[in-house]
């Protein structure tokens, strides 16, 4: 059998309810491989070319599933491998209510979705070539990369805290800790 983005939508329309899709449930056949990568930016490709229609790009992201290092869009009765580049999805923006301890931080992705920073969602923050990769767990196991202006953002919220005896530096949210980095990097 061989699928299309075409038939993959349409599947996922058919297939539709309320809420996110359970795909964590669906163990289809592994139909092959499609042309279709997700860039680090967030824009999702298909044939090599971007996928203009948001809504088309919202509707494939609702049946991406990790497994291991790689991604699938999946619909009850086919499974098709995609690229993604870095993290399936973009943070775009973030909102903080509360201060410090108390802080809590609401991520939006640039197709929709939200995740409170915390223990169901949590932050991570990597090295991608000597520059900061911040992250926060958006759903199963699938991540967005935080864009550079909401980073930035979350280093003017930073606080130093002593961990194991070394002092970090790092961000707030639920009641977690998320160390940036120990604090005599940042100075």
């Amino acid at each position: 059998m061989s699928a299309s983005a075409d038939s993959i939508a349409a599947a996922i329309r058919a297939a539709q309810t309320r809420g996110l899709p359970p795909v964590e449930k669906w163990n289809p056949p592994f139909c092959g491989d499609l042309d279709m990568r997700i860039a680090r930016d967030g824009t999702w490709f298909y044939l090599g070319t971007p996928i203009g229609r948001h809504s088309l790009v919202r509707l494939f992201s609702t049946v991406l599933k990790r497994e291991g290092d790689a991604y699938f869009l999946v619909t009850p009765v086919e499974k098709v491998g995609i690229t993604v580049d870095d993290a399936p999805f973009l943070a775009v923006d973030f909102s903080v209510q509360g201060a410090g301890r108390n802080q809590v931080l609401t991520f939006v992705t640039s197709v929709g979705d939200e995740a409170i920073a915390g223990p169901d969602h949590p932050l991570r923050f990597a090295d991608n070539n000597g520059e900061p990769a911040p992250y926060v767990d958006i759903r199963r196991g699938l991540e967005a990369l935080i864009d550079r202006k909401s980073f930035f953002r979350l280093v003017d919220l930073g606080v130093s805290e002593n961990i194991g005896g070394v002092d970090h530096f790092g961000i707030w949210s639920s009641g977690e800790f998320y160390p940036i980095a120990p604090k005599g990097d940042i100075e």
